[in-house]
């Protein structure tokens, strides 16, 4: 049969689509500009008709109905796998479940999870058929296919063809089709500090040309990403392709390789991944830290929270309370280390204010209760502040010790050099 009959054929309005679901059911959501918004909306409309369905995805871009209102939990229970946007607005109502994974077990996440749906926002179909899950799709979408027996997708011009492995999905794989036309949701880019510029300044002269480059979100991220402007014949290998990386392709900058999980932020972005000109593939493959280090001179920089004397680094907690997630932090720290001639740098202002306006070091001699550690001292290489830029990697703890109090903050080196005496980490 011609895929456009069989397209037809399959094609039900928005309310009978969310009509499919039925109580029980555990659902993989597209995350981000990959969500079928329209489609989750209806869903909820049905809160009474259903118990115990599960929906898993990421950092919501939307503000759900099932994020806002206690009446879901139990009947539409939400995971996210990355703690962010409007899951973390509304976490305090109580239908936010986080759960913690290192992207590069991905695949293994989802056949714990064992979805039986799949919900995603999709393109129109290509001249063969087949419909292309978007810059945020392909991390995950692909894997959440291969388990699920019911496949429910809302078609959307706006969503990009892009390109990849296992990017897409021809409309005989699908259940039920159902369309609505929206803007993709954009994730709006923070300010950029004149702390993020300071830290900024002292990482870019460690980062040579010809290296392959990965870089997190945020005001830090945007500073190193745009300062990267004077470097020459940058490749790229990151979970995520960001506005920034878009900046320095289209000023030649990135000339290199574009292969990337993800797209994340502006129209402008969406627009470029939909170009071709980035190649997309699962999370799990993607986030291979054994990959990773294939590239040599391999360059990783990340934010973090707070660092303990010792090194260990946390990303995700203030003490108990969650601020991210484990994401794929490790697995490139860890793919920088397998690389020839590659650098990870861990990056954080050296202070933070309390409650009272009061001055806090975010360099200390142990993690607050309830910390995260999120990358483990072993793998640490270069701890970047304001301050400068201390090299732990393979150093003994004496060492570490010095160089993380060279780059706290001054107002706070003298206490710190005190506590270390008293810990025994080190002897003066």
């Amino acid at each position: 049969m011609d895929w456009k009959k069989i397209y037809e054929n399959k094609v039900v309005s928005i309310e009978e689509a969310a009509a499919k679901i039925e109580s029980g059911d555990k659902a993989w959501v597209g995350p981000c500009s990959s969500a079928p918004i329209q489609l989750l909306e209806a869903i909820a409309d049905r809160v009474d008709e259903l118990e115990n369905v599960d929906f898993m995805s990421a950092m919501a871009l939307h503000p759900f109905k099932f994020l806002q209102s206690p009446k879901y939990i139990g009947r539409i229970n939400y995971h996210t796998i990355f703690y962010g946007g409007y899951s973390k607005a509304f976490y305090k109502v109580g239908n936010v479940n986080i759960n913690s994974a290192h992207f590069s077990k991905m695949d293994k996440v989802m056949a714990e999870f064992n979805p039986n749906v799949l919900l995603a926002d999709v393109s129109m179909p290509d001249e063969e058929g087949y419909m292309y899950y978007g810059p945020m799709g392909v991390a995950f979408n692909g894997s959440a296919a291969d388990t699920a027996d019911k496949i429910i997708l809302q078609v959307n011009k706006h969503q990009p063809k892009v390109k990849g492995i296992e990017h897409r999905i021809h409309v005989s794989e699908v259940a039920y089709i159902c369309e609505f036309d929206h803007e993709l949701p954009e994730l709006p880019q923070p300010e950029v500090s004149e702390t993020d510029k300071k830290i900024a300044e002292h990482l870019l002269p460690l980062i040579p040309d010809g290296a392959t480059i990965q870089i997190g979100l945020g005001g830090l991220a945007n500073a190193v990403g745009y300062g990267l402007e004077s470097k020459k014949d940058l490749s790229v290998h990151t979970e995520m392709f960001t506005d920034s990386m878009v900046h320095l392709a289209k000023k030649g900058v990135i000339n290199g390789k574009i292969y990337a999980g993800l797209g994340l932020g502006s129209k402008e972005l969406y627009e470029f991944v939909g170009e071709g000109k980035v190649e997309l593939a699962p999370m799990h493959t993607v986030n291979d830290p054994y990959e990773i280090g294939k590239n040599d001179n391999f360059i990783s920089i990340n934010a973090c929270l707070m660092v303990d004397l010792t090194g260990q680094i946390c990303s995700e907690s203030v003490g108990f309370r969650q601020i991210s997630s484990t994401g794929g932090q490790l697995d490139y720290v860890r793919g920088a280390g397998l690389s020839k001639g590659g650098k990870s740098f861990m990056c954080l202002a050296s202070v933070t204010k309390d409650k009272d306006g009061k001055l806090v070091s975010k360099i200390n001699p142990v993690l607050l209760q309830g910390a995260a550690i999120t990358t483990p001292r072993s793998d640490a290489m270069y701890i970047v502040t304001e301050y400068g830029v201390a090299d732990v990697y393979n150093k003994p703890i004496k060492e570490r010790v010095n160089a993380l109090i060279a780059i706290a903050h001054p107002d706070f080196r003298d206490e710190l050099r005190k506590q270390a005496i008293e810990a025994g980490l080190i002897t003066e």
